[in-house]
């Protein structure tokens, strides 16, 4: 703080050094929040801490304006309770306080926040105006708290003002659709009167994001019969529902109709396209629309990337990924959470663990699907007590909580390592504390760890004690441990099921079969065989390949 007090503090941007005793940038808060507005672009903390401390020297910290953009660059350094502290100081007297704060909060991806200062601001007696309502709606949407919203809706509806804001009916529109309710969304639509381009690209986003390309496509139609020409988010919505549905024909279709309209393909248009090859397993496609996306001069994104890089850990081409990870770092998204946490999905998955740790322990900032491809690659490799180590570390972290996913990683690492107590405790766990329901996967890895513990007639007992109806994986997984414990009782009744569910598979009476032939009963083996060739059930045959350097 010395060189603040002789007032010869040098802020650095870039490469450019901004002397603070300038008499000219002094003089102007707009000077100070184009600094702020940089700092928080670059997320350069220790550069606007310091600008900080000089605005609280000089005493011009008490500028609303400038407060406000404090609040936003810290919201963006992901220091919020920095971003509260600037909203302390400011007089509680002025509301524009709780605007720029819930706007911070929503704006940068905080939306649990959000919404608890949306309910202390209620609870100060302040009512909600047209410019914190969006910000609160856009939480309720990525939060998929769609009874919170409905609430703000209805506030909507009791005033005219509201009801007739374009703002607020695009943000409802989005948040129906966000949380999948499209009828909704579409009431709100048809409601608006007056319908502008950014009404309609919500509508028709809504529809192409929960899989209703063909419903997004008419309504397209529809806008250009009324003259409304679309831009190029409209096309971008249409390319990726249609990659969304796996129809890339019409999604390339589409990519080449909006050059026709006057539009170049962008980093989301591109994007969308190998998306969903990725999705639907043409991975040679993807790989080689992003080398025509390269070439055309458009620069990739980091969700170029991290959409491309599963495609490599689907074919275990470590090769490509390398060099994708050797691109990645070229144009500087290597640190990109989505990046980085695909990168470490791409490593496990073509066999590179220990690369994958290395990678996962030098992010400085991981998401929750970081954590989830880390613990099912240690699993998957057989590093179980590392994998348990590591969901362990997870639900220390304040800053990430488990979903489904890392329970079903955590719960094949038990499995794998015959840890049945430690599994049992975290199925309940699973529950108790963190109010995740059980699904599918969750019962198959239970019942694959009790099997594979011997207790077969416990793991009976608990598929019958299921709430909802077994699926091929759960009878599958009780059929595995019954075929390497020689149960032949237990084996005919999850094969019976497997048979039901699956009745042109042959997995199931193949590995009957098996089990029959290792208990010595040739008849009952032979029995089956007859019964496969007669009803000519299928074998799915596995295949596997190599990629020789």
């Amino acid at each position: 703080m010395r060189n603040l007090h002789t007032r010869t503090a040098l802020f650095r941007y870039t490469h450019q050094k901004i002397p603070i005793n300038n008499r000219s940038f002094q003089s102007s808060c707009e000077s100070y929040a184009n600094c702020i507005e940089k700092y928080g672009r670059d997320r350069a903390l220790h550069s606007g801490r310091i600008l900080h401390g000089y605005l609280i020297i000089t005493g011009l910290v008490s500028s609303t304006y400038l407060s406000s953009k404090l609040i936003s660059f810290y919201t963006q350094c992901g220091q919020i309770s920095d971003a509260r502290k600037v909203f302390e100081r400011i007089p509680k007297t002025n509301l524009r306080r709780w605007i720029v704060l819930i706007g911070a909060y929503s704006r940068h991806g905080f939306y649990q926040e959000t919404l608890d200062l949306f309910m202390e601001m209620q609870r100060e007696g302040r009512k909600p105006n047209q410019y914190i309502l969006p910000s609160i709606l856009k939480a309720c949407a990525n939060l998929s708290v769609v009874q919170m919203g409905e609430k703000i809706h209805c506030v909507v509806l009791r005033s005219s003002s509201f009801d007739s804001d374009a703002f607020i009916n695009c943000s409802l529109i989005y948040m129906y659709s966000k949380c999948g309710r499209l009828k909704n969304a579409r009431n709100v639509f048809d409601r608006m009167l007056d319908k502008d381009l950014v009404a309609w690209n919500s509508m028709v986003s809504g529809y192409a994001q929960h899989g209703f390309a063909r419903d997004a496509f008419n309504l397209v139609e529809k806008m250009k019969i009324l003259g409304i020409k679309p831009n190029l988010v409209t096309w971008n919505a249409l390319i990726a529902g249609f990659s969304q549905v796996g129809d890339s024909e019409m999604a390339l279709e589409l990519f080449k109709n909006m050059r026709v309209d006057g539009f170049e393909p962008d980093t989301v248009s591109w994007t969308s396209v190998i998306s969903g090859f990725v999705q639907n397993f043409r991975n040679t496609e993807a790989f080689d629309t992003f080398k025509q996306m390269v070439g055309s001069g458009v620069r990739p994104s980091s969700f170029t990337i991290s959409s491309l890089l599963p495609a490599c850990a689907t074919r275990a081409d470590s090769k490509r990924g390398k060099e994708i990870h050797g691109y990645a770092l070229v144009i500087g998204v290597e640190e990109d959470v989505f990046v980085s946490s695909s990168l470490v999905d791409m490593y496990a998955k073509c066999g590179f663990i220990f690369e994958a740790g290395k990678l996962f322990n030098k992010m400085h900032r991981k998401n929750t699907v970081t954590w989830n491809s880390m613990i099912f690659g240690y699993a998957n490799h057989g590093y179980s007590n590392k994998a348990i180590e590591l969901f362990n570390q997870m639900l220390e972290k304040d800053d990430v909580k488990p979903d489904h996913l890392t329970f079903t990683a955590a719960l094949t690492a038990c499995s794998h390592a015959g840890m049945v107590e430690v599994g049992q405790n975290m199925f309940h766990l699973m529950q108790e504390e963190h109010g995740i329901e059980p699904r599918l996967e969750h019962y198959a890895c239970m019942v694959d760890l009790i099997g594979r513990a011997g207790e077969l007639v416990e793991a009976y007992n608990f598929i019958k004690a299921m709430p909802i109806r077994p699926d091929f994986f759960v009878w599958g997984a009780l059929l595995g441990a019954c075929r390497n414990h020689g149960n032949i009782e237990l084996a005919e009744i999850a094969a019976k099921q497997l048979f039901e569910l699956e009745p042109e598979n042959a997995g199931s009476c193949l590995l009957l079969s098996n089990l029959y032939a290792d208990a010595g009963s040739w008849v009952d083996a032979e029995r089956l065989k007859r019964m496969m060739k007669r009803k000519r059930l299928r074998r799915n045959l596995g295949c596997s390949w190599i990629q020789i350097a």
